[in-house]
């Protein structure tokens, strides 16, 4: 693939860190877009990054960015937002990406990569699916001759830096001896953070991909109450996992929504409602072997507990 100039934004995130290093490795000149330059020059080792202060909400900072650009990449997403009705989630995962796509189109940059979330759906019980569904609708329709458009639906992401793993980690050294987890039987599929941006870079240049929107799951499935466990024995603790029925799981997320950084919040219950799963492997066009949960937490948690 020849050198392309890219433009990142959400590229100070957890994904975005892998992403960008990825780019850099394969040459390409990538532009970090972000509000807060001097917070995130962690990024400037990486030979071929630029950190660019922009609003990325902004229209005309958007297509000012993107001039001269081959291909954008919006990593953009959030977990919570800062009110309860759903207008954060809107704002983030629908009204950015429909300026993205404008901007996109007025300055002629070819090539999106969107991402989305497994099992987004407009008729899905939580405000973080439901947008995320919209933001992906929005950008497909935007796909055609002159914008090529590929989007990602991960299940839940892990890895060194992620908000998932490392949470309940935190969460298990503060909690002793009984931990009360809600919603122990969801599932989901946790997919490495490396797996997921090695499949980015690959997409980038691939005509077959244009168009389409790939599923991204580990290769087992799990119930968080195992990775929990898992992560107990990992860290060598010796906790009882508690597990809560609906009623108190939802009382959790009740309570747990008002305490700093929002730990738990309803719409995080409902979207655990929905299994983040894949009926199929990862997509054979990355040529990637999903790596297990087992293989990589170890190595940033420590050593399993034997």
């Amino acid at each position: 693939m020849s050198r392309l100039r890219i433009a990142v934004l959400g590229g100070t995130g957890f994904v975005g860190h892998s992403l960008c290093a990825h780019l850099a490795e394969a040459g390409h000149d990538v532009q970090v877009l972000t509000r807060h330059r001097e917070r995130h020059r962690d990024l400037l080792v990486l030979p071929t990054a630029q950190v660019v202060e922009a609003d990325v909400y902004n229209p005309a900072a958007l297509k000012a960015a993107f001039r001269g650009k081959d291909a954008v990449v919006n990593l953009v997403g959030i977990l919570n937002e800062a009110g309860r009705d759903g207008a954060g989630f809107e704002r983030a995962h629908a009204e950015l990406p429909a300026k993205v796509a404008q901007a996109c189109r007025q300055a002629g940059v070819p090539r999106l990569l969107h991402m989305s979330a497994l099992h987004a759906s407009v008729d899905a019980p939580s405000h973080y699916l439901r947008s995320k569904a919209r933001g992906e609708q929005i950008v497909h329709a935007a796909h055609g001759a002159d914008l090529h458009v590929t989007s990602f639906r991960p299940s839940v992401i892990f890895g060194p830096r992620d908000s998932f793993t490392n949470r309940f980690a935190g969460l298990l050294q503060q909690v002793p001896f009984v931990f009360p987890l809600a919603c122990p039987n969801s599932r989901m599929q946790p997919v490495y953070v490396e797996d997921v941006t090695r499949a980015f870079v690959q997409a980038l240049g691939r005509h077959e991909t244009f168009g389409q929107r790939y599923n991204l799951c580990g290769p087992q499935a799990y119930t968080l109450r195992e990775i929990v466990t898992y992560l107990a024995a990992v860290l060598g603790l010796k906790r009882r996992i508690l597990p809560l029925g609906n009623g108190l799981s939802r009382l959790q997320a009740a309570l747990l929504q008002f305490a700093p950084g929002k730990p738990f919040t309803p719409d995080n219950y409902r979207t655990l409602q929905v299994a983040s799963t894949c009926e199929g492997p990862f997509p054979p066009v990355f040529g990637l072997e999903p790596r297990r949960l087992e293989e990589i937490v170890p190595t940033y948690l420590g050593q399993p507990a034997f």
